[in-house]
């Protein structure tokens, strides 16, 4: 295991925070791919690369989580997940992160379901935007058979008032993509995909605004 990289002393995106939150954790481990691997723990995993990556290009980066944990008491008043989620959202607002990528794995019945697939929150022009360049980015990296495009979803992490992509990274029902996530070679390159999408956005010279953030 490599020591916790830290950000460049130069790079497009020196001064600028990005949150980057591992999805699932702890007693919440996602979807399961068929040899019994958790999908928390590709997520957790990919998320670090992008850390890493991130950090190469000068950026700030805010983690959710950087082990296999839940952000909730073990006996909340609320929801697990309810606290969990809410939990992340205040690191990440606390924190000043100006955008956040949470990463996920995808799962279908149809096993032969492969490829990226980024999502946003409907209502948010930024998030569209943020959304797409990294699903782009993702498409001409990894070559899918299948070139998706964002899409909109109604998810809690992507609400919080910052552009937001949440980003299904392939598809842990399909077995030759699994073999392929669980690599460092191929989750590295995952990684450094949704870093340039990344870049991009700060990139530009002028971005839309991000919706305010839901009360949910």
């Amino acid at each position: 295991e490599r020591a916790v990289s830290a950000p460049a002393t130069h790079g497009p995106l020196k001064g600028h925070i990005v949150a980057v939150d591992a999805g699932h954790g702890g007693y919440d481990g996602g979807a399961k791919a068929p040899g019994g691997r958790w999908e928390k723990e590709y997520n957790l995993q990919i998320a670090k690369y992008l850390q890493e990556y991130l950090h190469s290009l000068g950026a700030e980066v805010v983690m959710t989580r950087d082990g296999d944990y839940a952000l909730c008491d073990v006996n909340p008043k609320m929801r697990k997940k309810r606290q969990d989620m809410e939990r992340r959202a205040e690191l990440v607002l606390d924190a000043g992160a100006e955008v956040l990528v949470s990463i996920h794995m995808n799962e279908y019945r149809d096993k032969s379901q492969s490829g990226p697939q980024v999502f946003f929150r409907k209502d948010c022009p930024a998030g569209r935007q943020f959304a797409g360049l990294i699903q782009t980015s993702m498409v001409e990296a990894l070559k899918p058979r299948r070139k998706r495009t964002a899409l909109s979803g109604d998810f809690y992490i992507v609400s919080l008032g910052i552009p937001s992509a949440l980003v299904e990274c392939g598809f842990l029902s399909n077995a030759a993509e699994e073999a392929l996530l669980r690599t460092e070679a191929y989750g590295r390159r995952v990684a450094e995909a949704i870093g340039n999408g990344v870049a991009a956005w700060f990139a530009q010279e002028t971005r839309p605004e991000a919706a305010p953030r839901e009360n949910r």
